[in-house]
């Protein structure tokens, strides 16, 4: 398995990019008093039939030549059942995917966060002209990034300049462990 959620995450938004995405929306929920980390990934990409989608949870289901196995999706779903959680995907052809996993937050087997801030920075890495839209909620903290805000503000610098890649990182990172006062 992987170490942390951040990792699990990656494997799907790396999906979504090559599913040709122009926008991923990322939103993590993590509450105490629901004792769930919720976990939603959202992109407008090419989507996926209803046969492909049956089978997109079998480790040796891909649509990669490269290789015979996907593990992505179905980690993400072994994760979920292992934490005593849900795992719920939808996709339509042409409109894109939805993905949904909960995990019990209190589970030993539950992974922690990981570096959400490196997160994102790679999925910009990967495609900077995919939008990538982040909502982070914790029992003492809600915050929103944008890489389509940051764009306008850089009013036609690269989000892949490694000063500006570093920041974003650095950004999120810091929201998310904002003070708990």
């Amino acid at each position: 398995m992987m170490e942390d959620l951040a990792m699990h995450m990656m494997e799907i938004i790396m999906n979504s990019v090559k599913a040709n995405s122009s926008l991923i929306k990322i939103f993590i929920s993590s509450l105490s008093k629901t004792n769930e980390t919720i976990i939603e990934i959202i992109d407008d990409g090419c989507g996926m039939d209803k046969e492909m989608l049956e089978k997109v949870t079998d480790p040796f289901t891909t649509s990669r030549t490269t290789r015979k196995v996907g593990l992505g999706v179905s980690f993400m779903k072994g994760l979920c059942e292992s934490c005593d959680g849900t795992f719920i995907m939808k996709s339509e052809v042409g409109k894109g995917t939805y993905l949904k996993a909960t995990i019990r937050k209190d589970h030993i087997d539950a992974p922690p966060l990981g570096d959400i801030g490196e997160l994102i920075m790679i999925s910009i890495q990967s495609n900077e002209n995919i939008d990538y839209e982040l909502v982070y909620i914790d029992d003492y903290n809600e915050f929103a990034f944008k890489s389509k805000t940051i764009k306008e503000e850089l009013s036609g610098i690269s989000l892949l300049e490694p000063e500006i890649l570093l920041w974003i990182k650095e950004y999120i990172n810091q929201e998310i462990r904002k003070e708990r006062s």
